[in-house]
């Protein structure tokens, strides 16, 4: 067995470095300011323990950008570098001078606020610098020194003079790169990714106006101050205690100028162990032109932007959420910008998912007022909670609503018992009829009202789901849509309705329909139902329409049932006096005609009354006014 060392050779990596370290170039601005940041950082660190005596002043980083240089420079006034250290932080690829200074001072450094770990940052300035020059002071008493290099393996490191402790970082950019030499590519940057930077970031000057003076002396001052472009100390950072409502609603409207809804309420994560998360969620109101694309929640370490994509962090249900949450314990690569699996982001989750159903179940018992106020905004989250996370639908049973067509709310438990004895199959199962459309299927709920049973309202794009989940999870409950079948088919009343009809009436009857409706498409089926109920309903069996939504969705292609036909029962209530009338008409092409209406009138009712057939309908409706 032979053993040896690998060797890498800089002229092949540091290629490698400069094009692909990052996936995006524009990710230097953020990696240069979040090492400034944390030079800024090490020296209050250090000055906090006595390392450093007298004032140090007030961190600041400053970005210029000089188009006719073809500069940009991004300094800070932090512990500056001497010789030696540019020698170790720079000239070694991959060591990272924000890892050794943790480790060294592990036991006073807790909360630093030190962002960087691999290493590597730096080298993202070559993604658009053909040079870059270091000129940094350090805070011991050392000369300043001046880095300089090329892109190549070759570099400079002289004595020079500089005013001050610090570091100025000069990107001499390539040519093309020349985009963000543009402030306004600038500051889209400084918007996206150091927006919340904990340290004051400064780029350029503004002029402001304000008043001097009272009444009518007073005189209008302008004054240039520096333009600080981020908000050091956001929403999240602070106390839960020390924030009032308008304070959430103002971050919010931070986060996204541009969405004008406030949202429905919000919650703040506050987490030392065991694991640091800190962050704020909140429920926006949901419609059905949600663009799920924008206003996402933002993932930050240490108040550095990584990414909006928190998949794997955030349970799937709850991307739909807005917000902020800032971990330095979720693990990343070394972009930043995908996120590796591991035992801390699994827990991240969990504790979220509990926080949400926490403060959802502290809600509906507070004000369940309020709460049912606001669920028909956020119901899509949490049904899509209870489908996709077995722990947030055993919580969500305690506050998850269900609405009825007269607008009553109810929980599962409490509905269950409302209808548990009035609405039994005949093999005792609790029979749950629903819409999803009231206008659309109002002549059935109006039947079903009228025998005293009661329909919900389930009419959410994820609800066919949820009810195969509750009757999966659920014990002797069947749900029916309402125009499924007959209600006095599906419920047993204990009671059994002669038919007047004999079995020569049925033929007849069933020989004439079928020659005014398709075979293929409609099932004659004939019941003893009350004389109240319609003459002709047209229904189609649960199971079926089930599996036709599944195949027009997608999902049938697995049982082999693509492209499923509409197939319906076209019911005859034997018992309607209108049906007696039609098989006493001795003559047979009015007895056809009067069908004909009866089944077109079925199918209006149901919405598949189409083309030529109700183009004469309605013909024939006009000719009878005239």
């Amino acid at each position: 067995m032979a053993t040896g060392k690998i060797k890498v050779t800089t002229e092949n990596i540091f290629p490698i470095i400069k094009k692909f370290l990052y996936s995006d170039h524009e990710i230097f601005l953020r990696e240069l300011v979040s090492n400034a940041v944390d030079a800024t950082s090490k020296l209050k660190a250090l000055s906090s323990m006595g390392e450093i005596k007298g004032d140090v002043g007030s961190p600041l980083v400053e970005v210029k950008v000089d188009k006719e240089a073809k500069t940009i420079t991004i300094s800070d006034n932090g512990i500056g570098m001497t010789s030696e250290e540019v020698k170790k932080y720079i000239n070694q690829v991959a060591f990272s001078g924000a890892e050794e200074f943790v480790k060294k001072y592990d036991d006073k450094v807790e909360d630093a606020g030190i962002i960087g770990h691999f290493g590597l940052g730096f080298y993202s300035a070559f993604m658009v610098a053909e040079n870059v020059e270091i000129r940094t002071k350090s805070y011991q008493d050392e000369p300043a020194v001046k880095w300089e290099c090329d892109g190549s393996p070759q570099f400079k490191l002289n004595e020079t003079e500089k005013e001050g402790r610090g570091t100025d970082i000069i990107l001499y950019i390539a040519e093309d790169s020349v985009e963000f030499l543009e402030e306004s590519k600038i500051s889209e940057l400084f918007n996206k990714y150091c927006k919340f930077l904990p340290v004051a970031i400064k780029f350029g000057t503004k002029e402001v106006t304000h008043k001097e003076g009272e009444g009518d002396d007073a005189k209008e001052i302008k004054e240039t101050v520096d333009n600080i472009i981020n908000n050091p100390s956001p929403a999240w950072t602070k106390s839960p205690s020390s924030l009032e409502d308008e304070n959430y609603k103002a971050f919010h409207r931070e986060l996204y100028p541009m969405n004008f809804e406030e949202p429905l309420f919000h919650i703040h994560l506050n987490v030392d162990y065991p694991f640091n998360l800190t962050g704020i969620l909140y429920f926006p109101k949901l419609k059905q032109n949600m663009d799920m694309n924008k206003n996402r929640i933002q993932l930050y370490c240490n108040q550095v932007f990584v990414t909006d994509s928190v998949e794997g962090i955030v349970p799937e249900f709850l991307t739909m959420l807005q917000g902020v949450i800032d971990s330095p314990d979720i693990p990343l690569n070394v972009s930043r910008s995908y996120l590796q699996s591991d035992g801390n982001v699994k827990k991240i989750s969990s504790h979220i998912t509990k926080k949400v159903a926490d403060k959802l179940n502290e809600m509906f018992k507070s004000d369940r007022k309020a709460f049912e106020e606001k669920w028909e905004d956020m119901k899509v989250i949490v049904e899509y909670g209870m489908l996709s996370e077995k722990k947030f639908f055993e919580k969500a049973e305690k506050f998850a609503l269900y609405k009825n067509v007269d607008d009553a709310y109810a929980t599962w438990d409490e509905y269950l018992d409302k209808i548990k004895v009035n609405q039994v199959d005949k093999d005792g199962k609790t029979v749950v009829l629903y819409t999803n459309d009231k206008e659309a299927q109002h002549s059935y709920i109006a039947e079903a009202k009228e025998k005293s049973y009661d329909v919900l309202v389930l009419d959410g794009p994820i609800i066919s789901h949820l009810i195969q989940k509750l009757e999966t999870e659920k014990e002797n409950v069947s749900f029916v849509r309402v125009d499924a079948d007959s209600i006095d088919k599906l419920i047993n009343k204990g009671e059994d309705i002669p038919s007047v009809l004999s079995e020569g009436d049925e033929k007849i009857l069933k020989e004439t329909i079928e020659s005014v409706v398709s075979k293929e498409q409609y099932t004659v089926q004939f019941e003893s139902l009350s004389p109240s109920s319609s003459p002709l309903t047209i229904t189609r069996s649960e199971f079926m329409r089930r599996m036709n939504e599944m195949s027009a969705s997608g999902g049938g292609g697995m049982f082999g049932m693509n492209n499923m036909p509409d197939m319906y029962n076209l019911v005859v209530n034997g018992n309607h006096p209108l049906v007696s009338k039609i098989l006493s008409e001795k003559d047979a092409a009015t007895q056809k005609s009067m069908l004909k209406e009866a089944t077109d009138l079925a199918k209006l009712s149901q919405g598949l009354l189409k083309g030529e057939d109700l183009t004469q309908f309605i013909k024939n409706r006009y000719n009878d006014l005239a």
